[in-house]
This record gives structure tokens, sequence and C-alpha cells, in this order.
């Protein structure tokens, strides 16, 4: 799918989840924490929602701020989202399934394609109601920034635990 060779493989290939896995884990999930290059190069990481739609992950902002600068000023960013994280007290664990993806984001400005993303995002979040998306998007317009990740490579992961508890069901 999104496999890269510029980026480094996973280590433990055998808690990688398969391709329709990890997009499921995308489709399903609505928040995440997108990395970024901040200030004087200080990583600047900020929870947020998204929306993931045709190979593209997709968020929308304020169109000023911290998280604008620094896409301006460098492209390149990491998202991660956590589907699961279960914490097994008495084995000094978490039963996790995790995806993260590598890309490169830019601002969207042409009115076309902010449109389309801004009606993915409501479809994701409130699907039928076309009339109310309608009205928030106009009333939110001019003060709305849309952000586009190009996905460069992604990775899905579970924990071996629950690698294993699969496998003894099979």
């Amino acid at each position: 799918m999104f496999m890269n060779n510029t980026f480094r493989q996973m280590r433990r290939k055998r808690q990688l989840l398969s391709d329709s896995e990890t997009i499921n884990i995308l489709n399903r999930c609505t928040s995440g924490v997108l990395a970024l290059l901040g200030d004087n190069e200080y990583p600047y990481a900020l929870p947020i929602s998204y929306v993931y739609d045709d190979k593209c992950i997709y968020f929308h902002s304020a169109i000023s701020g911290h998280k604008i600068d620094a896409i301006t000023s460098n492209e390149k960013c990491s998202f991660c989202v956590i589907d699961q994280d279960n914490v097994i007290p008495s084995e000094f664990t978490t039963y996790f399934r995790s995806v993260i993806a590598f890309g490169r984001i830019h601002i969207i400005h042409d009115d076309a394609t902010r449109m389309k993303a801004l009606q993915i995002f409501g479809n994701h979040y409130d699907p039928g109601d076309d009339e109310n998306l309608r009205k928030e998007i106009e009333k939110g317009w001019s003060h709305v920034a849309v952000m586009k990740m190009e996905i460069d490579h992604i990775t899905g992961k579970e924990s071996i635990k629950l690698v294993r508890s699969r496998e003894n069901k099979e």
C-alpha cells in the first residue's frame, strides 16, 4: 500500500497489521496526534480531528497559529492514531493497536478542494445531514483552514499479545 523504502521498516513484522486493517482503523477513529516541526525546530505534536479519504488524511483548523506556521515552514509530518490501548496491570503491558503515517502536509487553497474536504468531514461525523452541513460550512468558510496530508509511508501495529490471541483462535 504505502510502503516506501525511504522509511525504516517495522522491526517486529509479526505485529504488522494488514493494509485493510490499517485503513479500517483510519476510517473508524476520529482523532490522532499530528507531529510537525515547530518553532526553533522543536517537535510540535498536537491532538487533532481528522478524516481519511482516498490515501490522504484531511485536517481543519483556524487560519493562523502555531500549526499553520509549522506547516508553512516545513511540509514533512507524521500522524498517529491509537485504536486500542487496554492496560493489563497483571501483565505490566497494554494490548494496543495503532497506526502511524508519514507524509507531507499542505494547506488547501483551492475552493473546490476545500469544499470537498469539508463535506467529507461533515459526512464522516454526521452522515446524511447535508442541509446543516452546508450551513456550517458557509458560516465558517472565511475562518477555516483545510490541510491535506499525502501519505508516503504508513504502518499499523498491534501488541504481540493480540497477535498470539488471534493465532490461537485460528
